[in-house]
């Protein structure tokens, strides 16, 4: 067992096998430990979440060490039948890396009978292993920035079926009518752990008749138009989004947390109108929004500094500034310009959001597609009635806590080295914390895509094995140029982390806009229970 630092409040066990992990994992369920959060299980590892203030690092690992991992997970579970046209763009490249033909592929893969070994990368993702080993294959040199929902995918020892489109580096074959996520089902997720998965192949027309019957349902919107009261949206540049402090508990099926990416902000402003500091507010990316008050109402902003506007019916300005409470009357319209810096900005309304939460929250995950719709033009906002008893006095205004960077500016970002650090050349990691990394037009809520003048180069490792990230993750596919992982990353990659950005840094991150730079510092974590450094470790 190796105990690898990922963040302040991160760690990663590494194990020997699936069979270690999944018999950990296990034991943790069975009996937790205090102050442990969450536990991620993949390929040959767990990524626990924990609580310093509760149980200390030294503490933690000592306990893990301690767990007998000589007994195996049971994994019962239903029969799940994937109906499969065998049609992947990657099929020729699967035959010619495996020296098999495309037939031969085929009939390999229907012919395995699977185990969901775990959940992750996407809401509704399952990890199936047990496959036949002359189908094992690596991922694609270059990941794909778009691969359609229902794509059948092999990557190493591992098959799954995509959820929804999203980027991604497996190898396709083949495509499934049958959604892996709805949320009209119970649970949602089509694969559970430990459930047992066939893939039966079909033909086109199959695919076309369990299509239509498959056909996704339309979930109401929360933000509705007409009615009496609320503040009517008058432009929406880019869709709004509702967000709090995000969804925890959900990592079997595979959904990550989301939240507000700056979530100081997102406390400011509920303070500033009174509310508790959790409720859902709306993330407003790059200004340009614009609201009418049908009724009273008392609204705050905070986050990146922008221009507020404030217009009565008959058109004259009355005062307003961002970080301060603001009263509304009817026919009152708050213009938000666009920030000179930071990206994001969070509106706040007295009595909170009413807003339908999923799975618990009322966050929008923009790369799983769980959540509340996004805002648009003609959509009315409306307070919460069942709030009213927790709400309490206007706040003060609130300082920001630290000053939102503009493009061409450079912020640094304190992160924790680690936990595949022994990927990299010596060079690189030096590299890391040497140059500066430019943010490029590609980023957005999954993450920062970031251009250094030089790649970070990897030792020859081969293929690692998927295992969970946090975060600010900061992931480096084979292009050499990194991604910092935001809240809507996906649960597990299969690229290794150099480093993860500190807690304390994570708000910030989420108001770096395009064309700013970064500058990366290593911090020192719990250097205790980190593990002997390999040969090749610097």
């Amino acid at each position: 067992m190796r105990i690898l630092p990922v963040s302040l409040r991160v760690i990663l066990v590494e194990l020997a096998d699936l069979d270690e992990t999944l018999a950990l994992f296990a034991s943790l369920q069975a009996e937790p430990i205090a102050g442990v959060d969450e536990v991620l299980p993949a390929a040959r590892t767990l990524m626990i979440r924990f609580q310093p203030d509760l149980v200390a690092p030294e503490a933690l690992a000592a306990a893990l060490r301690e767990r007998d991992l000589s007994v195996r997970a049971e994994r019962p579970g239903a029969l799940v039948e994937v109906p499969t046209v065998y049609d992947g763009e990657d099929l020729e490249e699967v035959a010619r890396l495996t020296g098999l033909t495309v037939e031969e592929v085929i009939r390999r893969h229907g012919s395995c009978e699977f185990t969901v070994a775990f959940s992750g990368f996407a809401p509704g993702f399952g990890y199936l292993v047990g496959g036949d080993e002359a189908l094992h294959v690596p991922r694609r040199q270059s990941p794909r920035t778009r691969i359609p929902p229902g794509s059948v995918a092999l990557a190493g020892p591992f098959s799954g079926v995509y959820p929804q489109a999203s980027p991604g580096g497996w190898q396709i074959i083949g495509t499934t009518p049958v959604p892996m996520w709805d949320l009209t089902r119970s649970p949602p997720a089509f694969f559970q752990p430990g459930d047992r998965v066939r893939f039966v192949p079909i033909d086109a027309a199959e695919a076309a008749r369990l299509a239509q019957a498959e056909a996704a349902r339309a979930r109401p919107s929360d933000a509705g138009e007409g009615g009496e009261g609320g503040l009517d949206v008058l432009a929406a540049p880019m869709p709004a989004l509702f967000q709090d402090r995000g969804r925890f508990g959900e990592t079997r099926q595979g959904v990550s947390a989301s939240g507000a990416l700056d979530a100081g902000a997102m406390r400011a402003a509920n303070r500033l109108v009174g509310n508790r500091t959790d409720a859902p507010v709306l993330e407003i990316t790059g200004g340009g929004f614009r609201m009418k008050a049908r009724e009273r109402a008392i609204v705050a902003l905070a986050g990146a500094p922008a221009p507020l506007t404030l217009t009565d019916a008959d058109g004259r300005s009355l005062p307003a500034e961002s970080g301060q409470a603001l009263a509304l009357e009817p026919g009152d319209v708050l213009a938000l310009g666009h920030p000179a810096a930071g990206l994001r900005s969070y509106l706040a309304l007295r009595g909170g959001f009413l807003v339908s939460p999923v799975l618990g929250s009322a966050s929008t995950d923009t790369l799983a597609h769980v959540g509340p719709p996004s805002v648009l033009a003609g959509h009315v906002l409306r307070a919460d009635p069942e709030r009213e008893a927790i709400r309490g006095a206007v706040g003060a205004p609130v300082p920001p806590p630290f000053q939102c960077p503009a493009p061409g500016e450079t912020v640094t970002l304190d992160v924790v080295m680690g936990p595949r650090t022994d990927w990299f050349t010596p060079e690189a990691i030096a590299r890391l914390e040497e140059q500066s990394f430019e943010v490029t037009p590609q980023s957005n809520r999954v993450g920062l895509r970031l251009e250094g003048e030089a790649p970070l180069a990897k030792l020859d490792r081969g293929e690692l094995p998927s295992e969970g990230t946090a975060t600010g993750a900061i992931q480096v596919p084979h292009s050499g140029q990194p991604v910092l992982f935001l809240a809507d990353h996906p649960l597990t990659g299969g690229y290794p982390v150099i480093a993860t950005v500190a807690e304390h840094h994570l708000d910030l991150a989420g108001q770096i806009p395009v064309r700013a730079r970064i500058r990366f510092r290593a911090i020192r974590p719990f250097a205790e229970i980190a593990p002997t450094p390999s040969k090749d470790t610097p």
